[in-house]
């Protein structure tokens, strides 16, 4: 197994990337945009919304191009994920699944970008009326548990004090 290094974490990138897809296909089936159900009063709520921009909405109000940038970027990134995977060693563990994480949510929102020119999101945390965080879904959760698990591990560092090239 060595010679596919992490590669068979790749079943958790489908498995956000069908959760992500199947919970999507739901909310957009089951809600007109912008409508609001309160799961818990003034704290969550399920809603629709479409994102054409990245994180926080960022180039949300642009005309378009961003579409195949936000794209492009999440193929790229995709990709060196995956070498990235294939390169880790057998005790590396935790970092595949963070990057199986990221891997399929950055997936599952570029499957949305490119047949949709948006991002389906759903989940609402608020206080009231005022937003936490603009909506997001499950590939977004995905990011950026998979992000915090990356981050935990780099100051976890290399306690073993074996070498990086082994």
């Amino acid at each position: 197994m060595s010679h596919l290094g992490k590669l068979p974490w790749l079943w958790l990138s489908l498995l956000v990337i069908v959760l992500d897809q199947a919970t999507k296909f739901y909310f957009e089936s089951s809600l007109t945009l912008y409508q609001r159900i309160a799961v818990i009063p003034d704290l969550f709520s399920w809603t629709l919304a479409y994102n054409t921009g990245a994180a926080f909405s960022f180039l949300a109000t642009e005309s378009g191009w961003q579409r195949w940038l936000f794209a492009a970027i999440a193929l790229s990134v995709s990709l060196v994920l995956v070498v990235w995977l294939k390169r880790l060693r057998s005790f590396e563990t935790w970092t595949a699944i963070a990057l199986a994480l990221i891997l399929g949510g950055a997936l599952g929102n570029l499957y949305d970008r490119v047949m949709f020119g948006h991002v389906i999101d759903f989940i609402l945390v608020h206080w009231q009326d005022r937003w936490f965080f603009p909506a997001f879904n499950i590939a977004d959760t995905a990011i950026t548990i998979g992000a915090v698990m990356l981050a935990l591990d780099m100051f976890k560092g290399n306690p073993s004090g074996d070498s990086v090239n082994d």
